[in-house]
């Protein structure tokens, strides 16, 4: 970068929600009790799933795997959240913040690939029950829990290695954590390459998934309405719905952060789109895939 007026970034200062100051304590407070109940509703029903015997199967196998990528990556970003919206200096080193970076897109793209698994184990338990023991073995299940944290980890490594070839003109964030979109804003050289790579890597990991997703939950509804029992039915598309509330909300909030060009930044929508797939949907997954269950709601009681 010699010859040009090109200041070394040692640290990131955070901006966000600065320009409301009065907002701050009542955001501070929403964020606070939403983490808190994050983190001991997914915990509590990690150790459900353990210690009741009747949750040992395939499907809150991945449900438990759910809540351990939910504790940890809202922990990556909530706590220093926190802090900054409580201290004057918002601030976070370099090296910091592309560590929180590189954590969050990991286990934000583990989950989405692991709601891919959830939902072939779902097809399955519904489209061929009489071979679900055979077809979602023990080793079939390890694989589709490790695998999901394999490419996410490649995918964030390559991301991070790219973002951090690039020279910032500025230090200051407007967003609450460290993201790929907020630091590409702040580029000062020609991210076009780099805005590619990110692109493609979101491309894969999103539409990928989603598309696994899309496809089986239209087989699942489809053979729910084969269905001849009332019953039956309402009981399949009750979970059904459930299942599709928490897909939408997390990938629609997802692609429009990332599948669109950085031209296209904006603070106000991409601050809220955050907010709903960092700190809201961890919250949600308790609720829509274990309290609106039956046998956990009784195992609870018991």
């Amino acid at each position: 970068m010699a010859g040009n007026n090109f200041t070394e970034v040692m640290f990131f200062i955070f901006h966000g929600f600065a320009n409301h100051p009065k907002l701050q304590v009542g955001v501070f407070m929403m964020f606070l009790f939403i983490y808190l109940f994050t983190v001991l509703g997914n915990l509590a029903l990690t150790l459900l799933i353990r210690i009741d015997s009747q949750f040992h199967t395939p499907m809150y196998f991945f449900l438990s795997n759910l809540a351990f990528i939910d504790i940890f990556y809202s922990s990556t970003v909530t706590p220093k959240a926190l802090v900054n919206l409580q201290s004057i200096q918002k601030i976070l080193s370099f090296v910091g913040c592309f560590v929180q970076m590189h954590f969050f897109v990991d286990l934000v793209c583990s989950e989405c690939f692991l709601l891919g698994s959830m939902a072939c184990d779902h097809y399955v338990a519904i489209c061929n029950p009489l071979l679900y023991s055979a077809v979602m073995s023990q080793e079939v299940c390890r694989w589709l829990g490790v695998i999901p944290y394999m490419i996410s980890f490649t995918n964030s490594l390559v991301s991070i290695c790219v973002i951090s070839t690039l020279a910032f003109s500025d230090a200051s964030i407007n967003h609450l954590f460290c993201n790929t979109t907020g630091l590409l804003a702040l580029s000062c050289m020609d991210a076009f390459n780099t805005e590619m790579v990110i692109f493609v890597l979101a491309g894969f990991t999103l539409l990928r998934s989603l598309f696994i997703i899309t496809v089986t939950y239209i087989a699942i509804i489809s053979a729910i309405l084969q269905i001849r029992s009332a019953a039956g039915r309402q009981k399949e598309f009750s979970t059904c719905v459930s299942n599709i509330i928490g897909v939408t909300v997390f990938y629609g909030t997802m692609i429009f952060t990332y599948l669109k060009p950085n031209k296209s930044y904006s603070l106000g929508k991409d601050q809220v789109a955050s907010v709903f797939y960092t700190i809201v949907i961890p919250m949600l997954n308790p609720l829509i895939y274990s309290l609106r269950n039956k046998e956990v709601k009784n195992a609870v009681s018991r």
